[in-house]
């Protein structure tokens, strides 16, 4: 039997190179011996990927892209379809622990230095698949056309409105219509199931050959690559990534499952984070909700939108507040360039580097708080104040990183 499963794989290798991609990307691709946690996310994130293809496929085939039907069709698979409430509450749970275990495997890159030489392309790779991802939670996030769905669809497209000379005729192309209508409906529809899974899936496999061909960073930000065995040509700081780390990341699989499965069947609204309460109402173009708010994993950008509050140059404050959130996000493409430290990880660069970091992820979480309540003058100034901090984590790191004392990096990877 086994003679005959050689025979039988020899003949795909031949005309298709199963054997050897498996042992280039999994039984003889060497990786640090001393990967940590930190390290599920990117495993995690291909899980979730999955997870959000498959159940997106089965909810397509009883959803209705019609602004007159969408919502029912949504109810419709809740009430009626076998088991269309799980579906849904599997995709609508993913969507937001995607964007939970992108941002850890974002910090996990920021806290060791990932998107230091030679990574420069897979980090901005890894950039582009984020940009994608925030698309395709927007467009279908819209889908349900529930009245925060409408009123959110409306704050954000408008945004395009800001830029000058273009802005009401690009507004009018995106939404095929001069208003969110039956238009925008289909084309958002279009994009969320086609054109940007597609394009994600591309990113994500160009995203994996990168990884595998640079090698992967580690805790002490050591290249292992540049220490071989003379006589094997192996890493002596590697390991096999099969069956060492796929054994690992089943252990972290199982453990994101289970608080996965935990939210779907207990707490799948994560009281509003996760599906809006406005979201369970039709939509309704003459009744704007009291209060307009993203769902959570855009709130920090949406804060700095609305931290904007006065006209400056002969610019409007809503094209200022556009431009913020978008810098935002395209910030981190600059983090290779910015950071002058002469070591990758934290764990050998010094207090003010720990210092700016701690102070960037709380400044992200509070602007993300703010970006989920209504504004008033004194959260507004808030959202300015760590919004300034937010980016001077970046615009002072070329300084700071630089005359930050280090401790000398070992030569062998440690555990």
């Amino acid at each position: 039997m086994n003679k005959q499963n050689n025979t039988f794989l020899e003949w795909i290798d031949k005309r298709f190179p199963l054997v050897s991609t498996w042992k280039e990307h999994f039984t003889e691709y060497y990786a640090p011996k001393n990967f940590n946690f930190w390290y599920f996310f990117g495993s995690l994130a291909l899980l979730v990927l999955v997870n959000q293809l498959v159940t997106g496929i089965f909810l397509t085939m009883s959803y209705k892209p019609d602004s007159s039907l969408a919502f029912a069709s949504v109810e419709y698979i809740m009430r009626d379809v076998d088991y269309g409430w799980l579906i849904r509450y599997m995709h609508s749970t993913g969507a937001s622990m995607f964007f939970v275990v992108v941002y850890l495997h974002m910090f996990r890159g920021m806290m060791y230095g990932s998107y230091r030489k030679p990574r420069e392309l897979l980090w901005l790779i890894g950039m582009g698949i984020f940009f994608v991802l925030m698309s395709l939670a927007f467009t279908g996030y819209i889908l349900p056309w529930g009245q925060m769905s409408y009123w959110g669809a409306q704050v954000i497209v408008s945004m395009f409105e800001a830029i000058p000379f273009v802005g009401e005729t690009l507004h009018n192309w995106i939404l095929g219509d001069f208003m969110l209508s039956d238009a925008a409906l289909n084309r958002f529809f279009a994009y969320h199931v086609v054109t940007l899974p597609v394009l994600i899936v591309v990113l994500v496999f160009v995203h994996i050959i990168a990884l595998h061909e640079v090698g992967s960073n580690n805790p002490d930000g050591i290249e292992i690559k540049e220490n071989k065995n003379p006589q094997t040509k192996i890493p002596v700081d590697g390991i096999p990534f099969h069956p060492y780390y796929t054994v690992k990341d089943i252990f972290g699989v199982v453990i994101f499952l289970i608080v996965f499965c935990g939210i779907i069947f207990f707490a799948p609204e994560m009281g509003g984070y996760f599906l809006e309460h406005n979201n369970f109402i039709p939509a309704d173009t003459l009744k704007t909700p009291d209060h307009i708010a993203p769902v959570w994993y855009f709130t920090p950008y949406y804060s700095m939108l609305r931290a904007v509050t006065v006209n400056f140059l002969w610019v409007d404050a809503k094209l200022w507040g556009v431009i913020l959130m978008v810098a935002g996000v395209a910030v981190f493409c600059f983090l290779p360039w910015l950071d002058r430290s002469p070591v990758k990880s934290i764990r050998y660069k010094g207090p003010i580097f720990k210092f700016a970091l701690t102070l960037f992820v709380i400044s992200f979480f509070v602007l993300g708080w703010l970006g989920t309540q209504s504004p008033t003058p004194l959260y507004t100034l808030l959202a300015q104040i760590f919004s300034v901090i937010y980016f001077a984590f970046f615009i002072l790191m070329p300084w700071y990183s630089k005359i930050d004392k280090t401790k000398p990096e070992p030569k062998r990877v440690t555990k």
